[in-house]
């Protein structure tokens, strides 16, 4: 049994962490947020102690190192985006290896510093890239690598989650936090296309503010017009009122079905870490830079079969 910090233990996906941390069978020893809506560890691990304030936590997590039972193998870090660096070298300087959720770091720059920090410490960084592990995503992997052809496949992504006003006055809803949409809710997606398609060859970003996003990738076997979206109104007319998601990822005009079997695939990530085989920074660094030159790019017009069909509602 490895014994196991969570930083966050109040977010969104914070549940997800401790559903996998019980799952595989582990213990979650503390956690640590400086909000203290947390109730749901006591379905989960009541005995876990909590601080909200990070020096207690920090100063606890030194005393149980004096204990080999006791010690922390794991630091799960679900924080805010722009606390992943500072809460994951933390973690790796109290001897953890940690396992954090997307997106790692906002640049390549903070990717290298935490590298670092990896030499330094002999211990190892983990993203959650859970989509990854999803089986439709597998299946398709497996079978664009078998192909023999040419020509690139026509791909188009579209994800849509609304999100109320409270999202805008959170720290989601600031990109000096959150790093703007692209980043905080795109960024998974990404690295799901590079995984299929092979390296990034070209990036255009064709429209973006602090609710939607829309542009071109070009990989090594697709092309690529993405739009992605936290405001209801841009859902298509055939799910306004019925769903506040839409979720759509098309490969030469068939729709590739990944809606359901998202709930376990937290703990498979879990899994797959705790047996040595789980996403280091070499494998995050990819998205990192996708995300990176699409938050620093102006838009551009498209060119001729590179719009996303959503983007004409838009300009």
């Amino acid at each position: 049994m490895k014994n196991f910090a969570l930083i966050g233990a109040a977010g969104y996906i914070a549940p997800r962490h401790m559903k996998a941390i019980k799952e595989t069978g582990n213990h979650l020893t503390v956690g640590y947020d400086i909000n203290d809506s947390v109730g749901i560890i006591d379905s989960i691990s009541p005995q876990s102690e909590f601080f909200t304030e990070f020096e207690r936590f920090q100063e606890h997590a030194w005393q149980l190192k004096r204990d080999p039972a006791t010690t922390l193998d794991y630091v799960a870090v679900c924080s805010p985006n722009h606390l992943h660096h500072a809460h994951i070298a933390a973690g790796l300087r109290l001897g953890c290896d940690v396992i954090c959720e997307k997106p790692l770091v906002p640049t390549p720059e903070l990717l290298d510093e935490l590298a670092l920090v990896e030499k330094e410490t002999g211990r190892r960084v983990y993203n959650i890239l859970q989509l990854r592990h999803h089986q439709a995503i597998i299946d398709l992997q497996q079978k664009v690598a078998q192909e023999q052809r040419s020509d690139k496949h026509e791909v188009e992504l579209t994800y849509i989650t609304s999100r109320g006003k409270w999202y805008v006055e959170s720290w989601k809803g600031d990109p000096r936090r959150s790093f703007g949409v692209a980043t905080n809710i795109g960024v998974h997606f990404f690295d799901m296309l590079h995984f299929i398609f092979g390296d990034l060859q070209k990036s255009v970003l064709h429209y973006a503010s602090n609710t939607k996003a829309a542009g071109y990738l070009e990989y090594e076997k697709a092309r690529v017009p993405w739009f992605l979206s936290i405001d209801a109104s841009d859902l298509p007319e055939e799910v306004k009122g019925k769903q506040p998601t839409f979720r759509s990822i098309t490969v030469d005009g068939e729709a590739i079905e990944f809606s359901s079997g998202f709930t376990d695939l937290h703990t498979v990530s879990y899994q797959e870490i705790l047996a040595g085989r789980g996403y280091g920074m070499n494998e995050v660094r990819h998205c990192i830079e996708t995300v990176n030159t699409l938050r620093n790019a102006q838009p551009q017009k498209p060119e001729t079969g590179e719009a996303h069909p959503f983007l004409n509602k838009l300009v």
